[in-house]
């Protein structure tokens, strides 16, 4: 086993890298995993399954042009888990890369949901670099609880619906706990039949969408491209592939084109109907290239025919491309697995922050390069790349001729419309939403109305059937409700917890940082600094007569200190014009004429206590009358809690 900087353990681990910004991930895990220990009796069982799931859904991939890779399963290692999920657990697991095409994501999907269909005793994840985008899908009726934060190991497909464990049963679920309680608890964790019908709408026309999805088209094409096509027609991905991601280095490859164009412009180019998908078709059809000098394209009289030709040269150009590239890339063993390689090596500071292109650089990248190409993973990843070369190899080797694809009956293309007006399609989607989300928030707003009128009977009002007491009732309840970093909420399952706080540690913290001016002072700074050390260092051994003292005097304490701190306040607020702005309880302003009052009315207006509901609408009415009718705080805040103030038309007369 290889340690330090070129330990395999750590540069290849998946986890420590960014997920593909085009692939979905998948796994599937087995009740039988869940209770058995043997691990050579779950790895065969595992294997058997792998081989049922395949067969069961052959059906359906049989026929499909996937965008760049098929669907499949492998068996995650006992010891070490390859798989994303990064769990010891023994299960199936895969990735698909999409790409551009969406529609092999939902299809993926389908097939998931069709496989917990049939074994009711699996359960599977999916998930891709947006997280669990089934619930994305489902976000207008999902539970308002379930955030990206929090869904880790919770969503999973099993019986063929959508299951999301409760937080109120698992608050932070590991993977085991949740597979576990979706065989104990499964009722519990089946999501809402609208989650179910917002996941289910996506994935209902499967498998016939998949079909229509498909694409075919005549082209005309050398006779060798038609034949590999022939015999593999899914590697008409690889040669999109090849031409849509080509750069300077692989154009270079389609100049020449030594492997399809044999006789050069002397070849002659033969009619095949190919089968993409439409995403395919739309990647070779909106990109103008110009054909290689060597390769013999016919002339524009015929235009059909000149179209026909124009897509079997990107073809064939592409197919050129991919194959040059993946036989070098076979033979180096270097593609992303080299990259991430070196990535980590710089990471790990390997380098020892050298210049690329110094000596000693040089000589640390060859040693890399040699423990590179004597590991696994170069041997795994050259047999990778060196697949479809091989394959391709293989059927040009059997003999062929071009009367082979004389005489057939090539059915026309299939109509491409769908390829310049998709407006009207992307717009019915987004209405669709649009009104998705709509229908939600009416929901959601009828079932806050429902929430207040249950509280209060009067709270669904207008301002001419309530009286201006409504709204300080109204805030009162707003302040007294739950709130957390998300805002206000009131939650039925919350468990409150009484607050404890010792109330003498307060007042002594409130002492020691409040400089007030009492008989206090004549105490010495030895025996402040005494009571401060009692105060903090509790001695046990000390006998109850000792702690009736303390105790006597630490109320006698705590009296002297409020007294003191209601003397400065109010010292502090005779210099002040704050008591003129309140209204008092006779509905009688404080603001009075400071020439004609006198010490009896001083005297009855400080005891007369601040009607704390009158100057709270006041407030807010002044306040929203200086918006003039404008959006701002007060109108907002009114707004949630259900008030509507009318238009302050008279203001001014």
């Amino acid at each position: 086993m290889a340690t330090g900087p070129f330990s395999s353990s750590s540069i290849f681990n998946q986890t420590a890298s960014r997920l593909p910004d085009d692939t979905v991930f998948y796994a599937i895990f087995s009740d039988a995993s869940l209770s058995s220990s043997n691990t050579a009796e779950i790895s065969s069982f595992l294997q058997s399954l792998h081989l049922q799931i395949i067969n069961t859904i052959s059906t359906f991939t049989s026929n499909y042009i996937w965008q760049h890779e098929p669907f499949a399963l492998s068996l995650s290692s006992i010891t070490k888990s390859s798989c994303i999920c990064s769990t010891h657990l023994p299960h199936l697991h895969g990735k698909l890369r999409f790409g551009d095409n969406l529609e092999d994501e939902w299809f993926t999907v389908f097939l998931l949901f069709h496989i917990s269909n049939c074994f009711p005793s699996l359960s599977i994840r999916v998930w891709d670099t947006d997280g669990e985008f089934l619930l994305i899908e489902a976000a207008f009726h999902i539970p308002r609880w379930i955030n990206p934060e929090n869904s880790l190991n919770r969503v999973f497909i099993r019986n063929g619906s959508l299951h999301i464990v409760p937080k109120l049963r698992l608050r932070d679920p590991n993977l085991f706990d949740s597979l576990k309680f979706l065989v104990d608890f499964d009722q519990e964790s089946r999501a809402s039949e609208s989650v179910q019908l917002a996941v289910k709408k996506k994935i209902s026309d499967y498998p016939g969408r998949a079909e229509r999805n498909m694409h075919r088209a005549r082209v005309r094409a050398p006779v060798s491209v038609a034949q590999v096509l022939k015999h593999e027609p899914c590697l008409i991905s690889l040669a999109v592939e090849g031409f849509y991601d080509r750069d300077i280095d692989t154009m270079k490859f389609a100049a020449k084109m030594d492997k399809f164009l044999g006789r050069g412009r002397e070849e002659e180019l033969v009619c095949v109907s190919v089968k993409m998908s439409k995403a395919m078709y739309a990647q070779l059809m909106q990109q103008n290239f110009q054909a290689p000098k060597c390769y013999p394209m016919p002339n524009r009289i015929n235009a059909s025919v000149h179209k026909e030709a124009e897509l079997g040269m990107k073809i064939a150009c592409g197919l050129e491309m991919i194959y040059q590239l993946r036989r070098k890339e076979g033979s180096e063993g270097k593609n992303k697995t080299w990259e991430a390689f070196k990535e980590s090596l710089e990471s790990s500071g390997y380098f020892q922050g050298l210049l690329p292109g110094s000596r000693e650089y040089g000589r640390l990248m060859q040693n890399a390069e040699e423990y590179y190409r004597n590991s696994v993973l170069f041997a795994r990843t050259s047999n990778m790349m060196s697949a479809p070369v091989r394959r391709i190899d293989e059927i040009l080797a059997s003999p062929y001729s071009l009367e082979d694809f004389k005489g057939l009956d090539v059915p026309p293309s299939d109509d491409d419309s769908w390829l310049y007006n998709g407006d009207d399609e992307l717009n019915a989607a987004l209405l669709e939403r649009q009104k998705e989300m709509e229908i939600s928030n009416s929901k959601f707003n009828k079932k806050q109305k429902s929430n207040k009128d249950q509280d209060d009977p009067s709270s669904s009002y207008s301002m001419d059937e309530s009286d201006l007491g409504d709204i300080s009732k109204s805030m009162q309840k707003f302040v007294k409700k739950l709130s957390s970093y998300q805002g206000v909420e009131v939650s039925d399952n919350r468990e409150q917890e009484d607050v404890n706080i010792d109330v003498d540690r307060f007042i002594k913290e409130m002492e020691s940082v409040t400089n007030h001016n009492t008989s206090m002072e004549t105490t010495t700074d030895a025996e402040n600094e005494d009571e401060s050390s009692s105060d903090l260092d509790f001695d046990e051994s000390q006998d109850e007569e000792s702690d009736d003292a303390t105790d006597t005097i630490d109320v006698d304490r705590e009296n002297r200190f409020m007294e003191s701190y209601s003397d400065t306040l109010d010292e502090e607020l005779k210099s002040s014009t704050l008591k003129k702005s309140f209204y008092r309880a006779s509905g009688e302003t404080s603001q009075k004429d400071e020439g004609t009052s006198n010490a009896t009315d001083h005297m009855e207006e400080d005891f007369t206590p601040v009607d704390v509901d009158v100057n709270l609408v006041k407030s807010l009415l002044d306040s929203f009358s200086s918006q003039e009718g404008l959006p701002g705080p007060t109108s907002n805040l009114l707004g949630l809690m259900g008030l509507k103030l009318p238009r302050d038309g008279d203001k001014g007369k």
